[in-house]
């Protein structure tokens, strides 16, 4: 294994510890701020690894945290963002149909993340995960492969006990 692949992965398992630490952050605003920090390894570790379309989802998605962070995600700010994306992602693709995954996941991200129901949202994430676990297990970013499966696992077991308190009720 390339000492490149260990590095992204290392920068991986640091930027996956703290998405999962994100998870016990209770404020908005805090969760956002440190997923940008999050994101930004990802972007890092796209790099390393060789995913244009990874790097440029990344840090495009840092700026559609820190607008939503400001409170200024409207419809056109959604739609700026989802044009940059697509454009970058589209000039600078450099992986073919694998590169179109992250972008397709962060224009479902954007189009679909104000809504209102827990377990649609939930299984937004999970389409979500299911596109980059994919394109990161083509880059070989191995870490993030793993936590996004153990993320989907996780939002799946979760909708069946929301269904069943649901049924309870």
């Amino acid at each position: 294994m390339g000492t490149h692949i260990l590095i992204g992965n290392f920068i991986a398992l640091i930027s996956s510890i703290i998405m999962i630490c994100a998870g016990f952050v209770k404020n908005k605003k805090t969760i956002l701020y440190v997923q940008n920090i999050q994101m930004l390894l990802a972007a890092l570790c796209d790099m390393i690894l060789g995913s244009a379309a990874g790097l440029i989802s990344n840090l495009i998605g840092c700026v559609r945290n820190t607008l939503c962070y400001k409170d200024k995600f409207g419809l056109k700010e959604k739609t700026i963002i989802a044009l940059l994306v697509t454009g970058f992602t589209i000039y600078f693709n450099n992986l073919g149909v694998i590169g179109l995954l992250p972008l397709i996941s962060t224009l479902m991200y954007i189009v679909f993340m104000n809504t209102k129901s827990v377990i649609k949202f939930k299984i937004l994430i999970m389409a979500s995960l299911l596109l980059w676990s994919i394109h990161d297990f083509y880059i070989k970013s191995y870490i993030y492969a793993i936590f996004d499966l153990g993320a989907i696992i996780t939002n799946l077991i979760s909708i069946i006990q929301i269904k069943k308190l649901d049924k309870k009720c």
